[in-house]
């Protein structure tokens, strides 16, 4: 089998965790939800309510980046969830993985807003919402990147999240799905 590491990306309160795992779940991906992979301090000073700074999110990065190249080494096909809000953050993850895309998970901060708000037991609250979407830069026209709007019921869009992913798994990895 050919490697295949995709990042699923978006701000808070997009699905990113959600969506990624029932979707890995239904097309036999491996599945990583990058929240598991912040160094402790950060995990300390988001649950304070505090949000991230560069200089914090550089050891996340890294251990994104190696979890996507690990991916690959094994020949295995997953997804890995990670906010990778800015185009910096996507570069870093991009360095010595030849095999990667980026699914974009967008929404506007209404919708995002409302999901944040009646979720649970995570340690990003919505007071946070308003930094991350500052932060944000949209990848729009990176072309490794495919995009994927929120706007609907989780299953409607779960469907079309597993679309894309279909589109670009490796054709020896696609038997395994249908």
């Amino acid at each position: 089998m050919s490697g295949l590491a995709i990042i699923l990306m978006g701000v808070s309160g997009t699905g990113k965790s959600s969506l990624g795992q029932a979707a890995a779940q239904a097309l036999n991906l491996k599945f990583i939800d990058g929240d598991d992979l912040h160094p402790r301090a950060n995990i300390l000073k988001m649950a304070q309510g505090l949000p991230l700074n560069d200089t914090d999110r550089q050891p996340w990065l890294e251990r994104i980046n190696d979890a996507a190249f690990s991916i690959v080494q094994k020949n295995e096909v997953g997804i890995i969830v990670c906010s990778a809000l800015k185009k910096a953050y996507r570069d870093r993850i991009r360095q010595g993985n030849d095999k990667l895309r980026f699914i974009y998970l967008e929404g506007d901060f209404a919708v995002i807003a409302k999901r944040l708000a009646a979720r649970q037991g995570h340690f990003m609250g919505q007071a946070m919402l308003q930094s991350q979407f500052e932060a944000l830069e949209p990848p729009h026209g990176e072309p490794d990147v495919l995009t994927v709007a929120i706007a609907g019921e989780f299953n409607e869009v779960l469907m079309r999240l597993e679309t894309a992913l279909y589109s670009i798994l490796p054709k020896n990895a696609q038997k395994q799905v249908t």
